[in-house]
């Protein structure tokens, strides 16, 4: 059923572990928006937030495959993008500069990742 917060809302998702990068991937299309990716390395998610003209939303692993995903939130969060980090380690592997950011921890019920980026993409 589609979402109205998040109807052809673009959302890029960084995710290292295949089966939650698709489940992620079946909700957001399901609730409506367009996902980019899904990537499963720090390289490939910044390749597409450098060919992407709109991106909307994130959704990044913090760890993608042994690299920290914080060059690619940079580069998101200097366009304006929400982000929503998911990890599976403690809040202090999150750098200080990413304070305001909405950390979901893992393992993570998808479900609950969509009310997250709808209330960051609102607030």
């Amino acid at each position: 059923m589609s979402d109205p917060v998040l109807r052809n809302c673009r959302v890029l998702i960084a995710e290292d572990e295949f089966l939650l990068a698709d489940e992620l991937q079946a909700d957001l299309e399901e609730a409506g928006a367009i996902v980019i990716g899904p990537v499963s390395a720090l390289a490939d998610a910044i390749a597409l937030i450098e060919v992407e003209q709109h991106i909307d939303a994130a959704i990044l692993d913090a760890n993608l495959g042994g690299e920290m995903v914080f060059p690619a939130a940079d580069l998101l969060i200097a366009r304006g993008v929400t982000i929503v980090f998911t990890t599976g380690y403690d809040a202090s592997i999150i750098p200080s500069r990413f304070g305001t950011v909405t950390r979901c921890e893992k393992p993570t019920n998808i479900k609950s990742i969509i009310p997250l980026i709808e209330r960051s993409m609102q607030g």
